[in-house]
């Protein structure tokens, strides 16, 4: 079977898996194809909101630029604003307040609760407070006097993925399928390393990274009528030997081959599967069509026909794949 359709899911926020860093979707395959591959978009500065002390030198206040963030999958414009406010420590000296966008696409400051000393713990006294579920932390105002005074450049920290949630902070690995033990699982992301533990809604109960979205398209499959002589994509293993003084030292190398079958075709022009040479898609192969068990491997599809005088049209097919084909059994 080849995936020969794709069905099209809008942006779903994915669901983390426990971790901060694996999320999966609701779908067990996402297609890979060219025009059809998903489309992430965590929560996150996408460009913009740069914070600056108040262009007219007024105590305590600053001004913010044009950002544009991905909230919920969508690209959102958050205007320039100026003159926000924030309102100092009353019993001590030290006091972090997170700048942030709200799901509702505006500016908004929340403020750390009061410290004797700056901590990096969210929610401790003199620490960054924890923000809502769907807010996006652009940056951090941290003061250090009860007096009200200029808020300097020192005292603003935009430090991306430190004090500034951007959408494409930490970066991402694509798990088209995720298949562990023979049983398929579901199709999602995996982060380059866990997601900053700053959204809380219940002061730090239960903590959260930022909210993770993507939109996909789940593959249709058809059979491939009259395919025979499958073999899946494999890796192979070579060892290589060195002589070296009183005997030889041996290193394995590894290497991933393509896929293959055959085909006779209708008459190696109209075939449908022929539409999709070229481009990186599913297959699965099942060796009992009366059964569950199957093969599941992806790749680009080679498709060499040829046109024999005195026998069927058909042809001897490639699946040059990117990773190895797994089993289907669970």
């Amino acid at each position: 079977m080849y995936e020969a359709d794709q069905v099209l899911t809008a942006f779903l926020e994915l669901t983390d898996q426990g971790d901060k860093q694996e999320f999966k979707s609701a779908a067990q395959i996402w297609s890979g194809r060219s025009g059809k591959a998903p489309d992430i978009k965590p929560n996150g500065v996408k460009s913009g909101g740069v914070i600056t002390p108040e262009a007219g030198g007024a105590n305590d206040q600053v001004d913010i630029s044009e950002c544009k963030v991905y909230i919920a999958g969508v690209e959102t414009t958050v205007s320039a604003a100026v003159d926000q406010a924030i309102t100092r420590p009353a019993v001590s000296d030290y006091q972090i307040f997170s700048v942030t966008v709200t799901a509702l696409g505006a500016f908004a400051i929340v403020d750390g609760a009061e410290g004797t000393a700056f901590s990096e713990t969210r929610g401790a006294n003199g620490g960054p407070p924890y923000i809502d579920n769907d807010a996006i932390e652009i940056g951090q105002i941290r003061v250090s006097s009860q007096t009200p005074a200029v808020i300097t450049t020192d005292e603003i920290k935009q430090v991306e993925n430190v004090h500034q949630e951007r959408y494409d902070l930490p970066g991402w690995e694509i798990q088209y399928a995720s298949v562990s033990n023979g049983v398929l699982g579901y199709a999602g992301i995996t982060f380059h390393s866990a997601l900053p533990a700053i959204h809380s809604e219940d002061a730090g109960s239960t903590v959260y990274g930022k909210d993770v979205y993507a939109q996909y398209y789940v593959p249709s499959f058809v059979e491939i009528v009259d395919a025979y002589d499958f073999s899946p994509p494999a890796n192979s293993h070579t060892i290589n030997t060195t002589q070296v003084y009183g005997r030889v030292k041996g290193s394995a190398s590894q290497t991933l081959n393509a896929g293959a079958f055959s085909v006779e075709l209708k008459d190696g022009i109209t075939d449908n599967l022929l539409r999709f040479a070229d481009e990186f898609i599913w297959f699965k192969f099942f060796q009992d069509r009366l059964n569950d068990p199957f093969i599941l491997c992806q790749g680009y599809l080679g498709a060499p026909v040829s046109f024999p005088a005195g026998a069927n049209v058909n042809a001897t097919c490639a699946i040059a794949a990117e990773t190895e084909a797994v089993r289907v059994f669970g």
